[in-house]
């Protein structure tokens, strides 16, 4: 019986030179023609991305601690995209849309999303974090892919109010073998609608390397659709936004939906559940930690006399102030009253469900509770008259 070759798992992935690179590893700039697509991005700017990037860093290592000591059921770290979400996130208007997976944790944060609502899911005291139209960003999506069937809907939406609004939407190297992000390129195509797909090719789809599911760059499947792809250094901030800035220039003036292959790496766990040393070589981890994306910015402003002792103190101090709030908005955050799980179950109250919850009310109040007051109203409310 003939056995398959295992391809490397970067059979993915081509060389380095292959991808748009504003900034090295070692913090130099590079050119490229998207130079004219961050001219704008002024010292102050640069700054700006560099602090955001450290608070999104200490937010993951906070949330990670977090979880190790039993403060939250689960977490997904970001450690080590961070400029590939910043990058894309700080260039959208409050009016487009975003729909993340279950890592765009940095995304939320810079779109508005509190410390509280980041946590809710992950402790498990609700199902979805926080109301989408406050910061017009869905809430965590763990269905691997499905989110960008939900980009293309909303994006046929734009089109129908006529707007000149985008929308974006995030999803792993492992998403792109999954029929729905499929499905919602062919959506996207057909309707001509502005969504910028962006894949954030970590290498790993939880323990299986990329090369294994994509011989070729994953860039090179998306024309096949009739959208237009790039590559990029998913570790390069400036470059990640120059990309991103493009293809939202696309959305806005008509040219229909883009793909962005932002090719990072993810230097922790999948999740706080996952154990990476059982399938990943160490010297690799190594060899990615030198092409880390904040370094590689603190390098180009030290080298342009822009990384003061003053300024680091501050960046420091502000993430530093972030994670106390989320550690402290975590171990204190009151559960939900126990009858809001009936909540939002069906559109409209029926008699199977009330019968349910009648029997686990009394089934509460034998523990000498009656669910914290939680009922269900017609309107499927909870018990403070606020969605449940």
């Amino acid at each position: 019986m003939h056995t398959p070759v295992r391809p490397p798992h970067d059979a993915g992935n081509t060389a380095a030179g292959s991808y748009v690179q504003l900034i090295r590893p070692d913090g130099s700039r590079a050119s490229s023609s998207y130079d004219h697509w961050v001219c704008d991005v002024d010292a102050d700017q640069l700054r700006s991305l560099y602090e955001d990037m450290v608070v999104i860093r200490r937010i993951d290592t906070e949330a990670t601690a977090l979880q190790r000591q039993g403060e939250l059921g689960l977490w997904p770290p970001l450690l080590g995209q961070e400029a590939a979400q910043i990058g894309s996130v700080r260039t959208l208007r409050p009016s487009d849309f975003v729909f993340g997976s279950y890592r765009e944790n940095g995304v939320a944060w810079c779109r508005g999303v509190d410390p509280e609502s980041l946590m809710r899911v992950w402790r498990g005291n609700a199902a979805a974090g926080w109301d989408p139209f406050s910061v017009n960003m869905a809430p965590t999506q763990v269905i691997i892919g499905a989110q960008a069937l939900h980009a293309a809907g909303y994006g046929m939406g734009v089109v129908a109010d006529g707007t000149d609004d985008a929308v974006i939407t995030y999803f792993g190297d492992g998403a792109t073998s999954q029929g729905d992000v499929n499905e919602a390129m062919v959506f996207a195509a057909s309707f001509h609608t502005p969504v910028v797909f962006f894949c954030s090719n970590n290498h790993w789809a939880i323990s299986e390397p990329v090369g294994l599911q994509a011989q070729v760059p994953i860039a090179n499947r998306a024309p096949g659709f009739g959208i237009p792809s790039v590559r990029v250094d998913g570790n390069d901030v400036l470059a990640v936004m120059a990309v991103t800035r493009e293809a939202l220039d696309r959305a806005r003036s008509g040219g229909g939906p883009s793909f962005i292959e932002a090719v990072t790496y993810r230097m922790g766990p999948h999740t706080t559940a996952d154990d990476p040393t059982r399938y990943r070589d160490a010297a690799e981890l190594e060899q990615w930690r030198a092409k880390d994306p904040i370094s590689r910015v603190q390098a180009l402003l030290r080298s342009e006399g822009l990384f003061t002792d003053d300024f680091a103190a501050s960046v420091t101090a502000h993430a530093d102030a972030v994670a106390a709030e989320l550690r402290e908005s975590c171990v204190n955050m009151p559960p939900p009253p126990a009858l809001d799980v009936f909540a939002h179950v069906y559109a409209e109250p029926n008699s199977w469900l009330e019968n349910q919850q009648e029997e686990y009310a009394r089934y509460l109040a034998v523990y000498g509770t009656e669910g914290d007051g939680g009922s269900v109203s017609a309107d499927g409310a909870g018990a403070n008259g606020e969605p449940a």
